[in-house]
């Protein structure tokens, strides 16, 4: 086939596909959304909190419509904003009961039209689709890895396995570290999820490409404090700034939460995450020689008053 005949030929799907999903109406999925908007409310409703900076660059949206879209959410009702702490530009997105309605409703609704659209289609076929979008989808991934965008998002089911896996293989790789920071890591993962309450704890992994390259978590300490845990970027994910956008979404979801100080525990070694936390505020107030973890390290505790974080004007 000539790259002309290519080029018609994937122009042809194109049109056919979203003919079949409907995204050219005015009202997408029989709403009053159109395409961009229903994304955009699915971003803020999968991750219920989100700076509007990261939702503007990881969707690529101009910033005068996102900002018009979020307008109108907010006068529906579906979102509330506050100042960003960490960036006096933007602002801190989260859903509201009404939103979170809403973003539901998306949800179903495509779910059904998908539905709809399988009806007549036999199991073998279904296969056959999802393997045909499966192969799309890798292809045209492959010529645009390098600035494939990241996306952040609430951890779900298989999430914890793989921070700790991912956690202990790379720390043994690079300042080998014994099974106990394994061991250490996997209680850490395990009171979160048997303790876990959204309103006051949090986890984020971080994907790009499906690839899960990043993770963090805020968990309640107690006594109105919180502690930043677990901080990770695999080596696929450093050089992007990713550590630092983990840390600030604990800063801001801490604050948001009402607690008055946001408290971490690492390592002298880990000198990256270390340069991360002081750019972001926190305050070297403890450290400690161990060989809990075979080598020698220094362990220290930072401290973040919350408190004292700086709020921008409305």
């Amino acid at each position: 086939m000539s790259k002309a005949e290519t080029f018609e030929a994937i122009r042809a799907f194109n049109r056919f596909y979203t003919n079949k999903l409907g995204v050219l109406s005015k009202g997408y999925l029989d709403t009053d959304h159109t395409l961009t908007e229903a994304r955009i409310l699915y971003e803020i409703g999968a991750r219920q909190s989100i700076s509007a900076t990261v939702l503007n660059r990881e969707l690529g949206l101009d910033p005068a419509y996102l900002s018009r879209i979020l307008k109108k959410f907010r006068e529906a009702g579906f979102l509330e904003s506050e100042p960003d702490p960490l960036d006096r530009r933007s602002q801190i997105l989260t859903i509201t009961a009404p939103g979170k309605a809403e973003y539901e409703m998306l949800g179903t609704r495509s779910r059904a039209q998908i539905a709809r659209e399988l009806s007549g289609v036999s199991d073998g076929d279904r296969d056959r689709l999802v393997t045909a979008m499966a192969t799309i989808h890798g292809i045209l991934a492959t010529t645009e890895r390098s600035t494939a965008p990241v996306v952040i998002r609430e951890h779900r089911t298989g999430d914890m396995g793989w921070l700790i896996e991912a956690q202990a293989v790379a720390y043994t790789r690079e300042y080998g570290w014994n099974d106990r920071f394994e061991g250490l890591v996997a209680e850490v993962a395990g009171r979160f999820i048997q303790n876990f309450n959204p309103d006051r704890e949090r986890c984020w992994i971080a994907e790009t490409d499906g690839r899960r390259i990043g993770s963090v978590l805020v968990a309640d300490a107690g006594q109105n404090r919180a502690k930043l845990r677990v901080l990770y970027v695999d080596p696929a994910g450093r050089g992007l700034g990713l550590g630092r956008t983990l840390v600030e979404h604990c800063i801001a979801f801490a604050k948001a939460a009402g607690y008055t100080k946001l408290s971490l525990w690492t390592n002298d070694v880990l000198k990256a995450a270390l340069h991360i936390y002081e750019a972001t505020g926190f305050t070297l107030v403890a450290e400690e020689r161990h060989a809990m973890f075979g080598p020698e390290c220094i362990g220290q505790t930072w401290e973040l008053d919350l408190t004292d974080v700086p709020r921008a004007d409305v």
